[in-house]
């Protein structure tokens, strides 16, 4: 185990020492049922802090969800701890009351949680298919930016240049309507880094010309 984890395990159990410390010194052993309640749903909302890292959302916003989650999980601890002291200080002899608004709270935590880890998720799902979106421009004009390095003659460069520029201005946003096309388009652009490496005039303005209807098709149907 790395000394890291080893320092956040020590961190960890402090509160649970010292709290337990204080409450079997102060309290002894003897309590009644509404004391026990409450101090199970307190140890309950200390683990619930402690297992927030393993409910993140990883992605590109960890962040985010992380500050997020952690923030619901400390609120709900430090208002179950805030209760739990009152109902064990106070220890009433019907456990009812004890039960029911700490299991109220340990459910509207519960709750707020879960919604909480579906919006990240559907967040996390959104920038994922962001990225597929722009990886189609990104991967084409960084393929046809590297063929206008290597093609020297002025013809073959020029019908390069168009499809480079059309698929620069293509529209960022894709749809998997369009996956099909856009696959076309980069075995287009294959071909053509083909022909530009075997130095072949002819099949480099073939390929370059039939890309550009390609390309506009594509962001034709983008735009409908």
């Amino acid at each position: 185990m790395k000394k890291t984890n080893i320092l956040w395990a020590i961190l960890n159990l402090v509160f649970l020492v010292i709290f337990n410390a204080i409450f079997f010194i102060i309290g002894g052993t003897e309590h009644n049922t509404s004391v026990w309640i409450s101090y199970a749903f307190i140890h309950f909302a200390y683990f619930m802090l402690l297992l927030t890292p393993r409910l993140i959302r990883r992605g590109k916003s960890t962040a985010v969800f992380g500050f997020s989650l952690f923030a619901i999980s400390t609120t709900y601890f430090l208002l179950q701890f805030v209760t739990g002291i009152i109902f064990i200080l106070i220890a009433p002899d019907s456990y009812c009351s004890a039960l029911l608004v700490q299991l109220c709270i340990a459910g509207l935590n519960g709750i707020i949680v879960v919604a909480n880890m579906i919006a990240n998720e559907r967040t996390a799902e959104a920038e994922e298919k962001r990225q597929h979106q722009i990886a189609y421009v990104k991967e084409a004009s960084v393929k046809i930016k590297g063929l206008l390095d290597k093609i020297d003659g002025k013809e073959e460069r020029k019908i390069v240049t168009r499809v480079y520029d059309a698929i620069y201005s293509s529209p960022v946003k894709s749809h998997p309507n369009l996956i099909e096309i856009e696959n076309r388009i980069i075995r287009s652009i294959n071909e053509l880094e083909h022909a530009v490496a075997t130095g072949n005039k002819d099949d480099i303005i073939s390929l370059a010309n039939s890309l550009l209807p390609t390309i506009n098709e594509r962001n034709n149907l983008r735009e409908c």
